[in-house]
């Protein structure tokens, strides 16, 4: 009998990185749900992810920075002290339970802020003071570091609640966020482990088609209302994922 467990699992990573890459994210989250279900090892369920997010985040990153939805001046000063504080947090590991509960609350958080507020047009977004942004940019980076989910499942809803930014530039910033605190995070991991992810070419190749669609899908096609509850729906969702027991 065909074991269709490998099929299944890459579909569901491809499925993954389509739904999160549409709104900005790389899907960190959602791997490590799926790698917790089908029996990953702890010890490379957080590696995976990043090395995951890290080709994901390089296709969204594009696709909304070549669509001209990126604002540098929405990214530096949350991307300055993050990635120094996911190096630290990516060298510290934490107890399976801790982190699973750390992150669903984390998830659980952002998807809320997501749906609780709606997106303002450009004149109504206004920037944050800079000694509140290097703050944010400092603790998000630091939890990304944690628990392997590259910070921008903290930065989009954060952005978009306290009205800092439109739902297309908070997912271009996000992407490029992830990006940065995931090689950032990934790098204080192999220094406290000496380790990397093997043999995961085929995810390697799921997320990358994923991403492409959908970021092609958050960039061009989607409203920014529709962005905004799709990823509200999809952070709770995973949430209540490590919240609840199965």
């Amino acid at each position: 009998m065909v074991d269709m467990q490998p099929l299944l699992t890459c579909m569901a990573f491809l499925a993954v990185a389509l739904l999160y890459a549409s709104t900005g994210q790389a899907g960190a989250s959602g791997y490590i749900a799926i790698m917790a279900l089908v029996g990953y090892e702890p010890d490379s369920i957080r590696p995976t992810a990043l090395v995951l997010n890290i080709l994901v985040s390089l296709v969204v990153s594009w696709r909304f920075i070549r669509d001209r939805h990126f604002n540098w001046q929405s990214f530096w000063p949350f991307a300055l002290p993050a990635i120094p504080m996911a190096l630290l947090g990516g060298y510290i590991t934490l107890e399976k339970a801790w982190f699973e509960y750390l992150l669903g609350a984390l998830l659980l958080s952002a998807g809320t802020l997501s749906l609780v507020r709606k997106p303002m047009d450009d004149q109504g977004v206004r920037p944050p003071r800079r000694p509140v942004a290097l703050a944010c940019g400092a603790i998000i980076g630091f939890a990304s570091g944690l628990t392997g989910v590259g910070g921008g499942v903290l930065i989009t809803p954060l952005l978009i609640f306290c009205r800092w930014s439109t739902m297309r530039a908070a997912a271009s910033v996000s992407a490029l966020f992830i990006l940065c605190n995931s090689i950032a995070a990934l790098a204080g991991n192999w220094s406290a482990t000496n380790r990397l992810p093997q043999g995961i070419g085929r995810l390697a190749l799921m997320v990358v088609i994923g991403s492409w669609l959908g970021a092609q899908l958050g960039s061009r096609w989607l409203s920014t209302r529709q962005i905004r509850v799709l990823l509200g729906i999809v952070l709770i969702v995973a949430s209540l994922k490590l919240l609840l027991p199965m």
